[in-house]
């Protein structure tokens, strides 16, 4: 249960219901807090966190561009993250880190620099009892009228709430239309992702995504793309138009919470077969290498 799972908050280790912050807090008034979301999973030698060294430098990244200050150090990050799972005993689930402003606020500005910084673990099965994902029988996906946010007007590689508004409409559109998940094209008209989701397609025996510049640079979507080359899959990053989701043979989505959950429908278009050939053989590998079965990739594991 959520209310017995305790917070990592600057340097201390609260109660949930400790963890708060005013609502006139500018993170939450402004939208300025930023964050990461980890994969904790249950591999053959125990719990352990998917690509936590890639997280955190995404995060530092993420307070650069923003001309934000973290209060603690990368490795004392990954120290609290470590700490913060052993404290709720859990093996496997999601992981959040926040960095937020938590004084009160009128000012568009932040009143400083200094983020202060939380870290939450959940378990799905016992703190969520309608979260999940249709990785066997696949999602269906439409194209929003709402264009990502373009790199001109936000640091899009940013990941801070405030940009997340953009997914939560594409969302909440696909979800008035009768689909589960909304793609986004850029203010150029080509692919972008969805509302928390990079996407794939297969073409002409290619794995293809859209190119970075345009879309966050996922960690999944990179640990996809290196699966693939060891499969001897080739992949295009580009700039793809939106007639190629309409063409596609395959397509997924991926994500932290599903590293592969395909496409069964685009807009009117059903998609036969799915989930694909090119799909299934990067699906049991990501099932693979989250096992920890594959040694290939058991750099990419932080054991607690």
């Amino acid at each position: 249960m959520l209310e017995n799972r305790i917070v990592f908050l600057n340097g201390d280790f609260v109660a949930w219901k400790q963890a708060t912050v005013h609502i006139m807090s500018h993170s939450f008034s402004r939208g300025s807090a930023i964050f990461e979301v980890l994969g904790l999973h249950e591999t053959i030698d125990g719990p352990a966190v998917f690509r936590l060294d890639k997280h955190i430098d995404r995060l530092f990244k993420t307070a650069e561009l923003l001309d934000m200050e973290l209060p603690i150090s990368k490795d004392e990050v990954h120290e609290a993250v470590l700490a913060t799972i052993k404290r709720n005993g859990i093996n496997q689930g999601f992981i959040k880190i926040i960095g937020f402003y938590p004084q009160v606020a009128f000012e568009i500005l932040p009143p400083q620099k200094r983020l202060d910084l939380s870290v939450f673990v959940i378990d799905p099965a016992e703190d969520f009892e309608n979260l999940s994902f249709p990785l066997e029988s696949g999602t269906t996906l439409c194209i929003s009228r709402w264009c990502k946010l373009d790199p001109q007007s936000v640091p899009i590689e940013a990941k801070v709430a405030a940009n997340y508004l953009n997914g939560i409409m594409a969302r909440s559109e696909a979800k008035t239309r009768g689909f589960e998940n909304g793609i986004m094209l850029d203010t150029q008209g080509f692919i972008a992702e969805g509302g928390t989701e990079s996407i794939f397609l297969v073409k002409d025996d290619k794995l293809m995504t859209p190119a970075l510049g345009t879309v966050l640079d996922s960690i999944t979507r990179k640990s996809i793309l290196r699966a693939a080359k060891t499969l001897g899959i080739k992949s295009v990053e580009g700039r793809l138009p939106p007639n190629f989701l309409f063409e596609a043979s395959e397509i997924f989505l991926s994500g932290t919470p599903f590293k592969v959950l395909p496409v069964k429908r685009i807009e009117d278009k059903e998609i036969q077969g799915a989930p694909g050939p090119f799909t299934q053989k990067l699906s049991a590998l990501l099932d693979e290498i989250i096992a920890g079965r594959d040694e290939r990739f058991r750099r990419w594991f932080f054991p607690v």
